[in-house]
């Protein structure tokens, strides 16, 4: 592994292994501290229900903005199907047959057959992290060479997480092949630019390129922690950034320590 010279300060890594596991909260985010994430149609017992106007008029739209014309005007006690919803707007079929947008605020002033008044929901966090299994590709800088990444994670708790992980680093002097395992923390899950921490170990595969000096490949452990950011941009997506600062214990002289920054993209499923 080229450019790893300097040993390793093992006391700084003790003390960041002990105050990770000491000062971040371990508890599921309750109820009450979920704000609303964003918002987009998803609730099965919204769909193509029948409201009632309760208003005297309902404006419908021939899209979904204020950008989109009136094309008609719904009156009171007139029955109309919700369809689907994009953002805060519900598209509409409406008694003779033809389908338009409405707002959110004008549909929330009708009432269901039943007699209630209608009321939506907005998905939070807590509907995005009832999936268990994420993976993802990353792509960055590895103590000055390129590295690219997979990755595939599990959902303990909404808290906890541990992963899988492969990386390629391609150097002027040497590739090298990195497999980690990694338990992952996340101590505010209902946000949606969300940090998180990282602690895990694995191992190095170091194959040096011909040089004069013939060097040969070697296998070593490694051991890192990390903290990265997650950006949601979806109900399945969202944007990863991350910082790991990896040693690794060789038989030499001096253990090796790498930096790594790595940017990316992953799925929920």
């Amino acid at each position: 592994m080229e450019g790893l010279a300097t040993v390793f300060p093992c006391k700084q890594f003790v003390f960041l292994v002990v105050a990770l596991c000491l000062v971040l909260p371990t508890g599921q985010a309750s109820a009450e501290e979920r704000g609303n994430w964003w918002q987009f149609w998803s609730a099965e017992d919204e769909r193509s229900q029948r409201v009632k106007i309760l208003e005297p008029f309902l404006e419908i739209h021939t899209g979904p903005g204020r950008g989109f014309p009136v094309f008609y005007v719904a009156e009171q006690d007139e029955w109309i199907t919700l369809e689907k919803r994009r953002t805060d707007w519900f598209k509409v079929t409406l008694e003779n047959g033809e389908s338009g947008w409405a707002k959110r605020n004008a549909m929330e002033k009708t009432m269901d057959a039943v007699g209630e008044i209608v009321r939506f929901t907005d998905p939070r966090v807590d509907d995005f992290t009832s999936r268990r299994w994420e993976a993802g590709v990353l792509t960055g800088d590895f103590d000055g060479a390129s590295v690219n990444s997979l990755y595939m994670g599990y959902l303990m708790t909404a808290n906890l997480s541990t992963e899988l992980g492969v990386s390629q680093v391609l150097g002027d002097f040497s590739q090298n092949v990195l497999a980690n395992i990694n338990l992952v923390h996340q101590p505010f899950p209902h946000w949606t630019l969300s940090p998180f921490f990282t602690l895990g170990t694995g191992m190095v595969w170091i194959k040096p390129k011909s040089t004069l000096v013939r060097e040969e490949s070697r296998q070593e452990q490694s051991a890192h922690v990390g903290l990265g950011l997650r950006y949601y941009l979806a109900d399945r997506y969202f944007l990863r950034v991350e910082y790991k600062d990896y040693v690794v214990f060789t038989d030499r002289d001096n253990n090796e320590e790498a930096k790594e920054w790595k940017l990316g993209l992953s799925v929920f499923f």
